[in-house]
């Protein structure tokens, strides 16, 4: 059953913080918000019960799932979009795509996807190396002489990859979204950004350790665009967004901040007021995390990754090999998790006013996209996982 709903009260206290303009001191007094809107489905041998609750026991926790979204708008979210799939789906829309409007969220909305653009990154780098233009083997000093010093020992492909590279993070508008908002239509080259990391050394020897950071993507983004003569977004076109059907994803052209097409504004609190932060100029993130995408695309891609039609064997293995390092999670784009006694898959994102997940059991018995218009998206994450991802995996 479909049930839906224009959460107006909540969302007129939401429309009070920004009524003075973007940076105006919010409100929030207001009674519960209807039901979001939901759609399950149960697996082919059962039927979906009216209150949209998966009857199968290997199908989805719908009453977890329809719980997670309630109640929006809220302080710390204004809309999600959830897909949950494999054994039994469920579907789930709630919130407002603009707290001025109250106007519903959109379902099919583009959003900000963040750090999932890693494991498009991650993806391209195993094709060409599938197709022999790639050594994971081979050097960033073979493939880009003059883009590190001699300070710095060999770092493998595979080093970037699984990001035990032992390169600094790069140069940065700012590493909170406070301090960021004020640069957001500045400009930030991928050269530059490397070329701040590549002044301060090496953190340690290549292969030593794991340390999660966009600079490694970066890097992987320049190393597409030397081997290929071509453009890093580009190549994400022709060689996975146009295969699989992603017609709705794309990389910002430039320095356009906006999002194009169908999207829900995105917001944050910024010194106790919540502003829009949904234009932003992301040429900072490039490889690492510029991805404009939609949660139907984003499944497309999780279910066509683990089924082995994006990457072939042996490559694909590298997304799911965890380096022998001490503390070591990720292999190549993708980062494994233990939930609920399942070993789970997959990549988080985040940008000011949207975090999102891609994350799947590697046999797809379930998998899960979801986007959260989050209100502290560049948090830690753990507090909008357990509310909006958790409850995928509870059976």
């Amino acid at each position: 059953m479909r049930r839906t709903s224009r959460s107006t009260l909540l969302a007129a206290g939401l429309v009070a913080a920004l009524a003075a303009g973007p940076l105006a001191a919010p409100a929030f007094a207001a009674p519960a918000p209807a039901a979001p809107t939901t759609t399950a489905k149960a697996p082919a041998t059962a039927k979906a019960t009216a209150t949209a609750t998966a009857t199968a026991t290997a199908g989805p926790d719908a009453e977890a799932l329809s719980a997670a979204i309630a109640g929006l708008p809220d302080h710390d979210a204004t809309a999600a979009l959830i897909r949950v799939g494999g054994d039994g789906t469920w579907r789930g829309t709630a919130g407002v795509r603009d707290v001025r409007t109250g106007a519903p969220a959109l379902g099919d909305a583009r959003f900000r996807a963040g750090s999932v653009t890693k494991v498009v990154t991650a993806a391209i780098v195993l094709q060409l190396a599938a197709e022999g233009r790639i050594d994971l083997d081979g050097t960033v000093q073979h493939y880009m002489p003059d883009l590190l010093t001699k300070d710095f020992a060999p770092i493998t492909v595979r080093q970037l990859l699984n990001y035990t590279s032992g390169l600094r993070p790069g140069a940065s508008l700012g590493d909170t979204v406070e301090e960021g908002y004020a640069h957001r239509f500045e400009t930030l080259t991928p050269r530059q950004v490397v070329a701040a990391s590549v002044a301060q050394g090496p953190a340690y020897t290549p292969g030593t350790r794991q340390t999660y950071g966009n600079i490694h993507y970066t890097v992987l983004g320049m190393l597409v665009e030397k081997v290929t003569g071509d453009s890093y977004a580009h190549q994400a076109a022709v060689r996975i967004f146009r295969p699989l059907g992603m017609r709705h994803s794309s990389f910002p052209v430039g320095a356009d901040p906006r999002i194009h097409g169908p999207h829900n504004r995105g917001y944050d609190w910024i010194d106790g007021r919540l502003v829009d932060v949904t234009d932003w100029n992301m040429t900072d993130r490039f490889a690492a995390g510029d991805l404009i995408s939609t949660t139907a695309d984003l499944e497309r891609l999780l279910v066509g990754l683990f089924r082995g039609r994006v990457v072939p064997e042996p490559q694909l293995r590298e997304m799911f090999t965890v380096p022998d390092v001490p503390g070591a999670s990720y292999g190549a784009g993708l980062e494994r998790f233990e939930l609920n006694g399942k070993e789970i898959w997959g990549k988080t994102g985040s940008r000011p006013g949207y975090a999102s997940v891609i994350a799947a059991t590697r046999d797809l018995s379930r998998t899960l996209v979801y986007s959260v218009d989050a209100t502290d998206a560049k948090g830690d994450g753990q507090a909008v996982a357990q509310r909006f991802g958790f409850p995928a995996f509870n059976r």
